[in-house]
């Protein structure tokens, strides 16, 4: 739709970024202290709702991203890491980039005492592909 063709209260909406889009573009991903450090406990996240883009294409991709780790002194703030991972949404960017990057940035915040990402991606064009990272 041509944007001479919107309402003007239609073409404010449309061109103003809504609360949501401006705290994903915002996002940071926060550690908070771990309130058992003496402790070994494994922490389990699953985000169902992955969205990136295809590089080549420019089709979307979806996953479910399952992180586990076993932290140290951090533990990930759920919420940053909801709206950080949304930020992949509007990205080119490939299975094995995206999966990478979101295990290089949980390393390098928490320095756990054991990480595991795995992204498993929805087939599209017959392929299904699952990526996983793991470190002790």
């Amino acid at each position: 739709m041509k944007l001479s063709n919107l309402k003007e209260f239609d073409k404010i909406n449309f061109m103003e970024k809504k609360y949501g889009e401006i705290a994903i573009e915002e996002a940071q991903l926060e550690a908070w202290d771990n309130p058992y450090p003496d402790r070994d406990y494994l922490i389990e996240i699953t985000f169902p709702e992955f969205t990136c883009l295809c590089p080549r294409s420019g089709y979307p991709d979806f996953a479910v991203i399952k992180i586990s780790y076993i932290p140290k002194d951090k533990i990930v703030e759920l919420k940053s890491l909801k709206l950080w991972l949304n930020k992949f949404r509007s990205r080119y960017i490939s299975h094995e980039a995206a999966t990478n990057e979101i295990f290089d940035a949980l390393w390098n915040l928490l320095q756990p005492k054991k990480l595991k990402v795995v992204a498993d991606f929805h087939p599209r064009g017959n392929v299904h592909t699952i990526v996983t990272i793991e470190k002790p």
